[in-house]
This record gives C-alpha cells, structure tokens and sequence, in this order.
C-alpha cells in the first residue's frame, strides 16, 4: 500500500489545505463545508475538534403499535462518556446492546430520547438543515457491507459526496486521488465494485468518508465481513489515518480482538447500559462485568491438553514431582524470569500467553517448578498477588 501524499496536503486536523485564514492543523470552522451556512448556524468550534459527549443518553424506539416510551423498546439508558478528540474509541457488545444505536446519535441519524450529544462542545439536537449538512460532512461513515453503488466506478462512489455538495470538477478530482493514494487504490479509479476484493471495497468506503475532509470517523462494524487477513490491513490503514490525520474513530465491533488491535479506549455495553469503561489495557487486564469477560472468553486459551490431561488436583508426597504454577498479569506489572525461578530449585516455563497493549504486558505464564519427595511448596505471594497452583504432574 502506497501511503505517499503531496507536500502540504495532510494535515492534522484534516486531509486537504487548510482555508485561507487559518492554518494547517487549527480545527476547522463552519467555512470547513463546501457550502457556506447561513447567519445562525451555531459555532462548531465551541469545543476541541473531534471530541464527542454523550451526556445522560437513552433511546427508547416504539414497539409495533405501541404509544410513547412505556410502549416502546428500550435501547439505551443512562449513557455518560466523553471521547477524546484524536482518539480511537471502541464500542462493544452482544448482538442487541445498542451499540449501532448510540453510534448513530452522532451525525443525529438517530435523535436521542433523552439526554444531549455534544459534537465540538456543541449540543447537535439545536442544528437546523443546514447546520445539520454541515455536521454530516465532518462526521464521515463507513459501513460493514461497503454500501457501494454497483453501477459507478471506485472514482465515481468517492466522488458522490462532493458532487451532491455541489464541489467543482478540478477539486474533486484533486480529493478523490488525494483520497485514493491515501487508501492504497492507485490505479483503481475506472473499476467497478464487482472487481473489487472486500478489502478493495471497504478501502473504497474509507476513501468515500474522507474525501470531505471530516474529523470524525464513524465505523460501524466495518470488518465484521472480512477474512483475518484483511481485517488486519484494514485496522492497520485506519490506525495511520488516525496517527497521520488525527481523525477522531468511533468504532464498534462485537470482537475483542478488534479493539485490542486498534483502540485506546473501549465502553463495553451490555443490555444498552454502560457494562465498564477504561483504557483498553485496563479493561483487558482486569475485566470487572460479566458482559466484558465474557467477549473477552474467545480470546482466552486454556492450558495445553497434553498437560490438561496429566494434571492432578493433589500431591503425593512420596514421590518427585513438578508444581504446575500459574501467573496472571493484568498490565500493572512485568514478568521478572529471574524472580520467577529464584523460589524454586528447578523450574520450566511450559506455557505463556501474554499480550502487550499499549506498553502494559497482561496474560498469564506457567511455570513448572520441580519438588523433591516430602519438600514444602515455596510461598508463591512473592511471585505476585495472581500467584497459584494448579495441580501436580
């Protein structure tokens, strides 16, 4: 993938120049729009660009012939988080949590039942059509099924949003290669979808959602319907496009693995309520709600069956034998091998399964530490608080 651009073209806040008037990485105003709001638009750049608020969201749909709330199917409640401009904040959950439904309230495709969403520090639900256009225009989306349109090529679905903005031809022809060099697609601009991979059409999408320049990016689902492979490649070019541009990602996903890869933040929603928030590597390391640990089960390996299979609950004392200990690290602190071994005479590391996620090491080892017939078990306290055996072989 060719990630090359022209000189002055990607800026921080944004991936074309910057207006006359204001410099190369300033968040963007109102003038950011191809089309110019009228008096009375409120201000979009009352608070950092990028950031978003939800603050004391529900959302509540009516059920089939029902009337109001108390009729209705509750989606959301009770929903405070900020996110961080220029951050990667993912949102996870079962089927039915509500995730598509909050990450909708942010370009109002969705309007809160209750509650407000702040957009740059300011509250979205007051927009009027206009200011409503322009808020769509810096808040970009990309889709897990690509919607492509089949009958116009790569250049043309990554044009349509400039050409409904009324953007003149040299411009958008200027964006849409702009966009394309950025995503990997040189030489792509005269194909159709039907030729494409799904990791070409999802890159297609990407470039789509960027070609206004936006400084958020919405991604719903957006690998769920790629092989492994490509899903890494495609985590991969939107983490450089949050480093190279610093777009905010909202992102949500039902895979653990997907938030560990790419994000710094996770929300887990279990039932349309906050389950627990934190840093990934937090929430990784030291999992609190039922929800949260189990989508982090998938990622959790047991021990290897030959082991398994051998293991028993108690030790005959009779007999030299080997302590099968196991050591869990929630990313507070670092294996020391040295002080591992030190306790025991003799000692095997048999199995590790350990991940770093920004710079904080969690997972687990297990050691196997050698006891002669009738010798006491070391304290393992000194080994760390998630010190344990778990059999004998």
């Amino acid at each position: 993938m060719t990630d090359t651009a022209s000189a002055g073209t990607l800026t921080r806040r944004g991936l074309f120049p910057a207006e006359p008037g204001r410099r190369a990485g300033e968040p963007a105003t109102a003038k950011r729009s191809v089309a110019r709001l009228p008096a009375g638009t409120p201000s979009i750049v009352a608070g950092q660009a990028g950031s978003v608020r939800f603050e004391g969201i529900g959302k509540t749909y009516d059920a089939a012939g029902g009337k109001g709330a108390a009729a209705g199917v509750r989606a959301l409640h009770g929903i405070d988080i900020e996110v961080p401009a220029g951050r990667i904040f993912g949102i996870i959950g079962r089927s039915g949590a509500g995730k598509s439904s909050l990450l909708r309230l942010v370009n109002r495709l969705e309007s809160p039942t209750e509650g407000r969403i702040l957009v740059d520090g300011e509250d979205i639900a007051a927009f009027g059509e206009d200011a409503l256009v322009a808020l769509r225009r810096r808040v970009g989306m990309i889709f897990q099924h690509f919607n492509l349109l089949s009958a116009k090529t790569v250049r043309e679905n990554v044009a349509l949003p400039l050409l409904v903005a009324g953007v003149s031809r040299p411009e958008i022809d200027r964006r849409v290669d702009e966009v394309l060099r950025l995503v990997g697609l040189e030489g792509k601009h005269d194909d159709y979808p039907s030729r494409l991979s799904g990791g070409q059409k999802q890159r297609v999408g990407i470039a789509r959602a960027l070609v206004s320049g936006p400084e958020i990016l919405l991604c719903d689902e957006a690998t769920s319907a790629l092989d492994p492979e490509t899903t890494l490649q495609i985590l991969a070019l939107l983490k450089d496009i949050n480093r190279r541009l610093g777009l905010t990602i909202i992102l949500i996903t039902h895979e653990m693995s997907v938030i560990r890869e790419i994000c710094d933040r996770v929300l887990v929603l279990d039932r349309g309520e906050v389950a627990e928030t934190g840093a990934v590597w937090e929430v990784f390391g030291d999992p609190r709600h039922a929800a949260t640990k189990a989508l982090l089960q998938p990622l959790a390996r047991g021990l290897p069956e030959d082991l398994a299979s051998r293991l028993r609950p108690e030790r005959d004392r009779r007999a030299g034998e080997e302590a099968i200990v196991e050591l869990r690290y929630d990313g507070r602190t670092e294996p020391d091998l040295l002080a591992l071994a030190r306790p025991f005479g003799a000692v095997r590391l048999i199995d590790a399964a350990l991940d770093r996620i920004e710079g904080h090491t969690h997972g687990r080892l297990v050691l196997a530490a050698a006891l002669a017939p009738g010798e006491e078990l070391p304290d393992l306290a000194a080994l760390g608080r998630d010190a344990k055996v778990l059999g004998y072989v």
